[in-house]
């Protein structure tokens, strides 16, 4: 077994010299090394696609240029975050994905939405890459991918170039981690031929979400944003923009952000804008704060001499969402958090909403 090689921003072009020989060589590895799989382990499992027929070539424009597939993938690969969310809520059991590093509450690697719909499509676990220090590129290869689904994500053009030398990329779209789940299901069913059927799931997603929301009138309308503090050091704290799935999620349920937020926001590709305590009053006009923390965190905002004249904290409409919980991490949503979730986002939104005079 070859010594696992890891990328990172930091060993990009290191490892783009090593991928000419992992390319080169990998193709005779999956034939005279390798073991057969099982059909059922190697080949992605499709959903019925129907009447949709989809032409080949496909070429998707993107951050980095454009990728071509050229016939229908039938080895699907994912990595970042929630890519493999798409395919399986598509019936495409990935035969590889990134590990989720955040919220998981057991050592599986996945999200709670993740193991039910892989357990509903009756798939065994699929090959989960370890790439919190960078990608496995070496496991990543030896799954073997038509392609490599990439939307939301924060590779970069070196990355990029380098799995490009594995299977064609399906990157984002214009800067990293801004991907809403729209974009996530739109260019990763792209990248998988089944465009109309991600047509449909976005569809569906947006009906779950406005017969949810109808039934917390209450939160219609009322402003909002999403930050992240450290309760242990309250002298900064960071406000998600609209154009993050955090903060466009909360527009989605109904909600506004406060334009003292958004005249803030220089960059409208920016995820977030990193703020100094002395300026906590641009959260003046949030109604309603949402920020990840524990049991201690509001008592810490309300004490503390700047953060605590905020309205929202004198009020306490703040929902706090446990850290490093699922609902914590399906803060940036894809179509299986956002059912898994819904239930219990809108239901702490409606309780801070209440809290508004």
């Amino acid at each position: 077994m070859n010594k696992k090689r890891k990328i990172s921003l930091f060993t990009t072009l290191l490892v783009a010299m090593l991928m000419i020989v992992l390319a080169g060589c990998s193709s005779q590895q999956s034939s005279s090394q390798s073991e057969p799989a099982s059909d059922e382990a190697s080949k992605t499992e499709t959903a019925d696609s129907g009447n949709a027929k989809t032409e080949y070539p496909i070429v998707i424009k993107h951050a980095f240029g454009e990728s071509t597939i050229e016939e229908k993938p039938e080895r699907v690969a994912t990595i970042a975050w929630s890519n493999h969310d798409v395919a399986l809520a598509l019936g495409v059991v990935p035969v590889g994905f990134s590990a989720a590093n955040y919220g998981v509450q057991d050592d599986s690697g996945m999200l709670p939405w993740t193991q039910e719909k892989l357990k509903e499509l009756g798939a065994e676990t699929p090959t989960i890459f370890q790439d919190t220090d960078g990608l496995d590129l070496e496991a990543i290869a030896d799954t073997n991918p038509d392609v490599i689904l990439a939307a939301y994500s924060g590779i970069t053009q070196e990355e990029y170039d380098t799995l490009s030398e594995i299977a064609p990329v399906v990157a984002y779209q214009t800067s990293p981690w801004v991907a809403s789940w729209r974009e996530q299901v739109t260019y990763n069913s792209m990248g998988m031929g089944m465009e109309k059927e991600g047509e449909q799931l976005i569809a569906d997603t947006e009906k779950l979400i406005e017969d949810k929301a109808s039934e917390y009138p209450e939160i219609k309308g009322k402003k909002a944003a999403f930050i992240s503090l450290d309760g242990a050091d309250l002298s900064k704290f960071f406000v998600y923009s609209p154009a993050d799935p955090r903060g466009e999620f909360l527009t989605e349920l109904g909600m506004e952000y406060p334009e003292s937020i958004t005249s803030e926001i220089t960059d409208p590709n920016s995820f977030y804008i990193e703020v100094s305590a002395e300026n906590a009053d641009m959260l003046n006009d949030a109604e309603i704060l949402v920020s990840y923390g524990d049991d201690k965190t509001l008592a810490a905002l309300q004490a503390d001499p700047i953060l605590g004249k905020i309205p929202a904290v004198e009020r306490g409409s703040v929902v706090i969402i446990g850290d490093n919980t699922p609902l914590a991490a399906a803060g940036t949503p894809s179509p299986l958090a956002i059912e898994y979730s819904i239930d219990e986002y809108l239901t702490l939104l409606s309780e801070a909403a209440n809290k508004v005079k």
